[in-house]
């Protein structure tokens, strides 16, 4: 057996790492799409935030209330940004594989308790010191967009990044 890998359950072998590459782009690009769908199906849908609006609230981290006035370019703007920040959330996550395999062989756990960490660093911690500030919520907005994030974000980039380290066993 290999000294960088370790045997799981299920008899195939687990790489002490992901690949790099593998976690952070997709595992960016997957917790983008799902996590942008919610903002639209949540906050478009069911809180009747007009859909520009969504993507335009990202931007103002960097804009201000400017971004609320520059239309499709702002929206856009900001969906990149969403993108960008998303990238960010699998290479933390990525970085901590390598300190703690942990995070690898337990995924759901891991992933779930993540997504809870990211949601509540992004909105105690980043939006506050952006151009944003600090923002009132309310349990309405705090729970659901909570659990999302544990199933939506921390989930999905943890099991990119088991998927990562998979090695299958030589015969």
């Amino acid at each position: 057996m290999n000294d960088n890998a370790l045997p799981p359950s299920d008899g195939r072998l687990i790489r002490e790492q992901p690949r790099a590459f593998e976690t952070i782009v997709y595992g960016g690009l997957i917790v983008g799409i799902l996590d942008g769908l919610f903002a639209f199906i949540f906050y478009g849908l069911i809180l009747g935030v007009k859909p520009i609006r969504i993507f335009q609230s990202v931007a103002s981290g960097l804009l201000g209330r400017a971004a609320f006035d520059g239309g499709v370019s702002t929206f856009m703007f900001g969906l990149l940004l969403h993108f960008v920040v998303a990238t960010c959330i699998a290479a933390v996550y990525y970085a901590a594989t390598l300190k703690l395999p942990i995070l690898i062989h337990h995924p759901v756990v891991s992933g779930l308790i993540y997504g809870l960490i990211a949601y509540l660093v992004m909105n105690y911690v980043v939006i506050p010191l952006s151009r944003i500030g600090l923002r009132p919520t309310t349990l309405r907005v705090f729970v659901p967009a909570f659990i999302a994030h544990a199933f939506l974000v921390g989930l999905p980039v943890a099991l990119v990044a088991r998927r990562s380290a998979k090695v299958h066993k030589e015969r």
